[in-house]
């Protein structure tokens, strides 16, 4: 493979990152999907926080593979940050750095369910510059470089358009928000449509490409779950923001964070849901 260079990434760079993603995702990831036994799953810090020997491998795979490809470049992989949080500075320096979700969804892939998927994302100077979601199931492939659009397998995608709050369907988390908040987004959610929370932020993610949702809301924001999926969605015509209206950069870690398809809809969202 040739080398990258930013920050003029074209088709040829995004297609080189594509390729590998989807070439250690069958080498690493689907050897072990559907075939994993109590040897290959580990809590980290819970029974709800799960590795596989899959992201371990897939990790370990990219994470070389991606540096090579673009010189001088560094990387945040979630498994090394979850040995050494200092692994998460690496954000704010001035190297472009590759943030790596080998596995999202591992809970779903432990208990051998297809909902799980691949996330890249490249950041130089704590901006998302780029951006890759991939299902190693069904082979969707979602990718985007700032400025020039979102794109699902080769086609240019939009977000859903903005519909009243009773039909907004979505991903509206509890998790990590706090017992409190996370009444109040029960009982004030109810005033939406249906709720579809499927365990894995990228496939969520891919939901919004799709047009089969409408919003998202998340609480805990660390890189490897969002800076690829925010720009995404942004680059599909779609707004985000901080539910106190700051601008979301992969490297906040704290808040909360609600997608909606325009400006005016995630006002009416964030009103309805947090007053």
């Amino acid at each position: 493979m040739t080398g990258l260079s930013l920050p003029d990434l074209g088709l040829h760079d995004v297609e080189q990152v594509s390729d590998l993603i989807r070439a250690v995702a069958r080498s690493e990831i689907m050897p072990y999907f559907r075939k994993l036994d109590a040897s290959g799953i580990r809590q980290k810090t819970g029974p709800t926080d799960l590795v596989t020997l899959a992201d371990e491998a897939a990790e370990r795979a990219l994470t070389p593979a991606l540096s090579a490809l673009l010189p001088g470049s560094r990387v945040i992989g979630e498994e090394a940050a979850s040995e050494d949080e200092r692994v998460l500075d690496r954000i704010h320096g001035d190297e472009p750095v590759w943030i790596i979700d080998p596995v999202d969804g591992t809970i779903n892939f432990a208990q051998g369910r297809a909902m799980f998927a691949v996330i890249v994302a490249l950041a130089h100077r704590g901006e998302t510059v780029a951006g890759w979601i991939h299902d190693p199931v069904d082979g969707r492939m979602a990718t985007a470089v700032k400025g020039q659009g979102a794109w699902l397998d080769g086609r240019r995608v939009q977000v859903a358009p903005a519909v009243p709050l009773p039909d907004m369907v979505g991903a509206l988390s509890t998790r990590f928000c706090g017992e409190a908040m996370g009444r109040q987004l029960e009982q004030r959610g109810a005033a939406l449509g249906e709720r579809v929370c499927l365990s894995s932020a990228a496939q969520e993610y891919l939901r919004l490409l799709e047009g089969r949702a409408h919003y998202s809301l998340y609480h805990r924001l660390m890189p490897w779950d969002h800076a690829a999926g925010v720009l995404l969605h942004a680059e599909a015509g779609g707004h985000a923001a901080l539910i106190d209206g700051t601008p979301y950069g992969p490297g906040l870690l704290n808040g909360s964070i609600l997608l909606a398809p325009d400006a005016v809809s995630w006002r009416a969202l964030r009103d309805q849901l947090f007053g």
